[in-house]
């Protein structure tokens, strides 16, 4: 099957990214695609090929993207393990570990939990997004813990309304370096790309980025650390570490928007989806799944307490 050329006229007021005019006109792909494609030069704006996707585009500009062929986007299935906390003819639950990412992109086409969720249940193949079937929600890669798939059509539309809508109950375990100005608190802070490094997320003044809302409440305090229970009430990238590291209590370990040398020898940092309340589809009350600690964060606590 050939590649397909589509065209799209972009007639907003306002100037918009041209990554994002994409990924907002054909919502089947994913922006991370059309970054990918616009750096291999398969995205024309007014007949001139573009490099940029920072790129603002202006009322009444033609874009052309040249997107790839049906068998060049599917993604391969793999024997791979996956630790399964729940599973029903619509839903999967698995408990992630560290490291591994939840489903391809660039530079990562194989070894993600789709990879390994397509050869245990093929028809996820036919669920959501071609590039990530069943995927609902995501952690980030160092992040271990609950993960949701959808293996049907109307359990994926469910499901992801449910986490627009902010009716999941998310809770997260974090050891933060210091201590926060309170116990318990709470932070409203949007976050947004950052201004001087675009590849990581900040907070930043409204209107600059999307509303944000994280609270927190201490689990224990050890001498120069704190271990906390994190709810996040939006689903922002990044937001937990960001808005830790806003308080001046980065994620312990989080080598980006915390300390470039970690406080506590640690491979990943300590972030951890611990549990989360969700209604199933057909259901009528929230059902919650939890995920333990893994060895290796219990391990850092274990030293921590020894340590007091």
């Amino acid at each position: 099957m050939n590649a397909v050329t589509k065209e799209l006229r972009f007639q907003k007021a306002e100037p918009e990214r041209l990554d994002k005019f994409l990924a907002e006109e054909l919502p089947e792909y994913s922006r991370s695609l059309f970054q990918e494609l616009i750096a291999n030069g398969k995205v024309k704006v007014d007949a001139q090929m573009c490099f940029k996707p920072a790129l603002k585009l202006s009322a009444g500009q033609l874009v052309s993207v040249e997107l790839p062929a049906e068998e060049e986007k599917g993604v391969i299935a793999e024997n791979l393990p996956l630790d399964v906390i729940y599973q029903d003819e619509n839903t999967i639950v698995i408990n992630k570990p560290a490291g591994l990412i939840v489903h391809p992109g660039a530079g990562h086409t194989t070894g993600t939990v789709v990879n390994a969720a397509l050869y245990r249940w093929p028809e996820l193949r036919q669920v959501g997004e071609p590039e990530r079937p069943g995927v609902v929600h995501r952690l980030d890669k160092e992040t271990s813990g609950v993960l949701v798939l959808a293996r049907t059509q109307s359990a994926y539309a469910w499901l992801v309304r449910q986490f627009k809508s902010r009716k999941t109950e998310k809770y997260y375990l974090a050891l933060v370096d210091g201590h926060p100005p309170t116990p318990s608190g709470r932070i409203e802070a949007a976050v947004g790309r950052d201004a001087r490094f675009r590849q990581k997320m900040a907070v930043v003044y409204e209107g600059k980025g999307r509303k944000a809302v994280t609270e927190y409440h201490t689990r224990q305090s050890f001498r120069d650390h704190t271990l906390l229970e994190v709810h996040p009430f939006t689903g922002r990238t990044h937001q937990i570490r960001v808005h830790m590291a806003y308080i001046g209590c980065p994620v312990v370990g989080d080598r980006v928007y915390g300390r470039r040398k970690p406080s506590l020898p640690m491979k990943r940092f300590f972030l951890h989806a611990a549990k989360l309340r969700i209604i199933l589809p057909g259901e009528k009350n929230l059902t919650e799944f939890q995920a333990v600690l893994p060895d290796d964060l219990k391990e850092v606590l274990n030293q921590l307490s020894n340590q007091e």
